[in-house]
């Protein structure tokens, strides 16, 4: 099924976001690990996981609208010195998606690609979901101090 050049080039656009964010989760996964923070390194990794999902998810719908998914384009992707840097460009990154995603949802709309805005939909859910948890990290962190909250992640 033929799809439309601008919902192509929306999709391989989230792509890319979705692979950037991808590597930045699995980045922080691997330095909470590195400091001792198992509980930590547990929830960058099922996020890493998760934004892997759903770039599977958009190369196959792209494939399926006779679309080339663009694999190479990586956004920038910022690296955390510390747990609460890590978790502010998280929190950044997924406002983005969320943005990205929604403006994608309506231009598919626009295009009558139903399926497509409903896939995203579905997304747009699981990416509302992932800043709700990091908001509740960052709250969990004002709450308690850094430090306890660390304790708490061992």
């Amino acid at each position: 099924m033929k799809s439309d050049a601008k919902v192509i080039e929306a999709l391989n656009s989230l792509l890319a976001d979705e692979l950037t964010a991808t590597n930045q989760y699995m980045v922080h996964a691997e330095m909470a690990e590195n400091w001792g923070y198992e509980k930590l390194h547990e929830h960058f990794r099922k996020r890493a996981i998760d934004e892997m999902k759903h770039a599977e998810k958009l190369i196959y719908r792209i494939l399926f609208l006779e679309g080339t998914p663009v694999v190479n384009n990586l956004r920038k992707i910022y690296i955390g010195a510390d747990v609460p840097k890590q978790l502010a460009n998280d929190h950044a990154s997924e406002t983005d998606a969320i943005k990205n995603y929604n403006a994608a949802i309506i231009l598919c709309g626009e295009h009558k690609d139903f399926a497509t805005r409903e896939l995203l939909e579905s997304i747009l859910r699981d990416e509302d979901g992932h800043i709700d948890g990091i908001e509740e990290l960052q709250d969990q962190i004002d709450q308690m101090t850094l430090g306890i909250f660390l304790g708490t992640k061992i």
